[in-house]
């Protein structure tokens, strides 16, 4: 049974796409005029996927805590949810807080283990615990991503870097669609994580100190973790294209997850990696 917080996460996440929603978007004709709901309005949505106000209003006050799959893709495709979105509502409406995962205590981990995992690739890579904290890498990442091991163990995370690290925001030269990848990302996973205080204490730094994470999270957008493009310049003013990817539940741990950076295709990012990481060796 959905829990009345995840019911009000749930409410809050259909009012802010209905709110996105235009209604020409949707094939409603309006009259002239200002209309002082932004986007549809509730009565608009409950007809297109053909369920009453009432009950539709219940689920935006979290007042309606089963929801059925045929009423939440009735909704999915009358709010025209992408397949990340429409993921994120059926997560939220068969969330069991009690099925959550935490990886978090160290005594189960191996280090040593994890770091010869890393080592073991030529491409910049490196682990990450269930609140994005970066456990493991190699020296790939390092000379690319950031300097981990001068980092201060509170700010390993790669969800604050590219937030709270201007050295990291200068050297991503598409750091805006990236910042905005990892807030929606965070916000997708924010409802199963709510109740681990390492998560928070990190949620709680983003929001207090970064006007733009800030500004991102008000979007209300959801991602999924997908193949993701990043470009770096490094100090040297070398340019340098990669698609992230991402491995999960190293030895069934679901909270640990591996990422590594893939050289992009014509781009000679191949070539310069090599050369970069031969002179590093000498």
């Amino acid at each position: 049974m959905v829990n009345r917080e995840t019911s009000s996460a749930l409410g809050e996440f259909i009012k802010s796409r209905r709110y996105r929603l235009q209604p020409e978007d949707a094939g409603i004709n309006t009259n002239p005029g200002r209309r002082r709901t932004p986007g549809l309005r509730r009565e608009e949505v409950a007809y297109l996927a053909n369920v009453s106000i009432t009950y539709y209003t219940w689920l935006e006050q979290g007042r309606e805590r089963n929801p059925s799959p045929e009423v939440l893709s009735s909704i999915s495709q009358a709010l025209q949810l992408d397949k990340d979105e429409k993921k994120y509502l059926f997560d939220l409406a068969t969330y069991d807080p009690t099925s959550t995962y935490f990886s978090s205590n160290s005594e189960k981990l191996n280090a040593k283990f994890l770091q010869d995992l890393v080592n073991q690739l030529r491409y910049p890579s490196f682990i990450v615990n269930e609140v994005a904290d970066v456990i493991a890498w190699n020296r790939g990442a390092e000379l690319i991503v950031a300097d981990f091991g001068g980092l201060p163990e509170s700010e390993r995370n790669i969800v604050l870097l590219p937030f709270l690290n201007m050295e990291y925001q200068k050297r991503m030269l598409n750091w805006e669609d990236f910042a905005s990848y990892m807030t929606a990302l965070s916000r997708a996973s924010y409802v199963q994580h709510k109740d681990n205080p390492l998560y928070m204490e990190r949620f709680e730094r983003l929001k207090q100190n970064s006007e733009d994470f800030a500004r991102m999270w008000d979007r209300h957008e959801i991602r999924q973790k997908n193949i993701v493009p990043v470009h770096y310049r490094l100090p040297t003013g070398q340019e340098l294209a990669f698609t992230i990817h991402c491995a999960v539940a190293i030895d069934n741990n679901p909270g640990l997850h591996w990422c590594f950076l893939v050289p992009t295709p014509g781009s000679g990012t191949e070539e310069k990696l090599s050369l970069l990481l031969a002179q590093d060796t000498e």
